[in-house]
């Protein structure tokens, strides 16, 4: 009779829509500025990251990872809604409230062009918050009834679009900072003139003098795994590392001194780098106490290339350049997953993938079909995981667009298919790479490939044109330099 009880009830279930199985917990480690070379698994001779190195031994490594942008904000929006950044019209880092003077936060976000008399081009201003009609990872889960939380570096507007507002079940440390007041607890600048560096960091109280920030983000990871070890989760573990200021544990610090790679040398960033992998050590460790190792999936990438500025801090050769930057070294990131049972040890896959995936693939893990009342630019990448890398992903190119100043040439757009990059800066001139065969993007193909290069060009301008994307436009007011006599 029992029996038989039990039977009616899991059929029950079953018509009503609930299943015995529970649904995969998902955790996203998203680390700040970290470099496509940054890695021992990635081939670093000086930087150790035995806990991240594992990730890849026991699940994937893509070779072809990408960030969404060369810089912060529009990579983080982009994580959250699986859009590009051009689409969401956050193609810059956001300001934070002390970088605005007295502006504080406005009623709306800036719609009008923005531009210098000394520069030939007119850009479209940068948000001060991703808006709210917006769906983000967190929102989508509920769906499923996940237990969601946000832990560190959020940078993608002011208090009423900080996580909590946005989804999110909890928040530790995610705010407008781009960067943290200081990488030691309270983790403020007591001095600083803005009450918000003051502060500290929101939801993130200081509680032990002298902790470091990676550390304490990784307890805070610790607890909420803890807390839903019976429910499924979303947890993104955003470190404000390895981002400046660059602070380290002087003791860590120490271990790499007398060290030096070929390319990488600086020891305090190395130690920063180390407690990234501290971070991933402990997570990877209580997953597997507490049984959820084969219910997990963990992906671990950046926000952007690392910041090389003549190796300091950080070398992202044989890649060319870094943070900001069209180049591969500005965008190219470490991408890894892991998921014990799902997704082969020790597999390498070359297929471009983006931060824009990272959305669909969470739902699809999830079983949350996406909404059809927007676009998702991003793939699932759950099948080409569970296949060791061998599923086409039959995707046509990868797009990047950032139409501000920041570097010479000033503003660029930027399209990848096959093995083909096409970078247009909209001040000219064209370059085209062929990154099978010049991964360094030494030779500039654009004058000797003509048809290529019109080809690709008109493919990137009517997808950013069809995607809504602010573009570049000339500036009236232009007044050239007078050349010297």
């Amino acid at each position: 009779m029992f029996t038989r009880l039990i039977i009616a009830i899991l059929l029950l279930f079953q018509l009503v829509g609930y299943s015995a199985e529970r649904p995969p917990n998902v955790i996203l480690i998203l680390v700040d500025d970290m470099g496509w070379m940054d890695l021992s698994c990635q081939g670093s001779d000086f930087y150790r990251t035995p806990n991240i190195d594992r990730i890849a031994a026991e699940g994937m490594r893509f070779t072809n990872g990408y960030a969404a942008c060369a810089v912060c904000s529009p990579t983080r929006a982009a994580v959250q809604t699986g859009r590009y950044p051009h689409r969401l019209g956050v193609t810059d880092w956001i300001r934070s409230l002390f970088q605005r003077g007295n502006l504080g936060t406005p009623e709306k976000n800036p719609t009008e062009y923005v531009g210098a008399k000394n520069r030939r081009l007119l850009c479209p201003p940068n948000p001060y918050w991703m808006e709210h009609d917006e769906i983000t990872i967190a929102e989508a889960l509920k769906a499923k009834n996940y237990k969601s939380a946000y832990i560190g570096k959020w940078h993608l507007g002011d208090e009423d679009w900080y996580p909590e507002k946005q989804g999110y079940d909890e928040n530790r440390g995610g705010c407008d900072y781009g960067q943290p007041p200081s990488y030691f607890d309270p983790y403020n600048n007591p001095k600083h003139k803005h009450k918000t560096i003051r502060a500290g960091i929101h939801k993130l109280p200081g509680r032990q003098p002298g902790e470091y920030l990676t550390h304490r983000e990784a307890d805070e990871a610790v607890t909420l795994i803890k807390k839903w070890k019976d429910e499924p989760f979303f947890l993104q573990v955003s470190h404000y590392a390895v981002h400046t200021p660059i602070q380290a544990i002087p003791e860590v610090a120490a271990k790499y001194e007398q060290q030096k790679g070929a390319t990488q040398q600086n020891s305090k960033y190395a130690a920063m780098v180390e407690s990234v992998d501290d971070s991933t050590g402990r997570i990877l460790e209580t997953i597997q106490k507490l049984g959820l190792d084969d219910n997990t999936l963990i992906i671990f990438t950046s926000d952007n290339g690392g910041l090389d500025r003549n190796n300091n801090p950080t070398d992202n050769a044989p890649l060319r350049s870094g943070k900001g930057y069209a180049y591969e070294g500005g965008i190219r990131v470490p991408f890894l997953v892991r998921w014990p049972g799902q997704i082969p040890e020790g597999k390498v896959s070359d297929t471009p993938v983006c931060s824009i995936d990272l959305f669909p693939t969470t739902l699809d893990v999830a079983g949350i079909p996406l909404r059809d009342d927007r676009e998702i630019d991003g793939l699932s990448l759950l099948k080409h995981f569970k296949s060791g890398g061998t599923a086409d992903l039959n995707r046509e190119a990868l797009f990047w667009h950032f139409p501000h100043y920041r570097h010479a040439p000033g503003p660029y757009s930027i399209i990848r298919k096959d093995n083909f990059k096409l970078i247009k800066f909209w001040e000219g001139p064209m370059e085209l790479f062929d990154l099978d065969k010049d991964l360094s993007e030494t030779k500039n193909l654009a004058n000797s490939m003509p048809d290529k290069v019109q080809r690709l060009e008109s493919t990137l301008m009517a997808t950013l044109k069809a995607h809504g994307a602010r573009l570049p436009r000339e500036n009236p007011d232009f007044v050239a330099k007078k050349a010297k006599p």
